[in-house]
């Protein structure tokens, strides 16, 4: 990936990956409540999401759905709340 990350969320999926569902559903809890006003931080946390999607999808297709259905619900959101340049910023960076 040639992304420079400017978020944890990355490290934090992969630690909850560990521990299953719930964990990765806790932890997608944690960070959208805490960040999906931060345009920035919520385009990161669509990516991660996306990318942990193909992390998984030959591996688990429990926890590449869990990803699959976190990352709807996020993109959805985004693209719902997101206007102007923060739109903008964010059809630019997941593209």
């Amino acid at each position: 990936m040639d992304y420079e990350f400017k978020t944890t969320f990355w490290q934090d999926f992969t630690i909850a990956d560990k521990f299953g569902i719930e964990a990765i559903k806790d932890t997608y809890n944690r960070a959208f409540n805490e960040w999906k006003d931060n345009y920035i931080y919520l385009t990161e946390l669509v990516l991660v999401l996306n990318w942990k999607i193909w992390d998984w999808y030959k591996k688990d297709t429990n926890i590449a759905r869990t990803y699959n259905d976190l990352w709807e619900k996020t993109d959805n959101y985004a693209c719902n709340n997101l206007t102007g340049d923060e739109l903008r910023y964010f059809c630019r960076e997941v593209d």
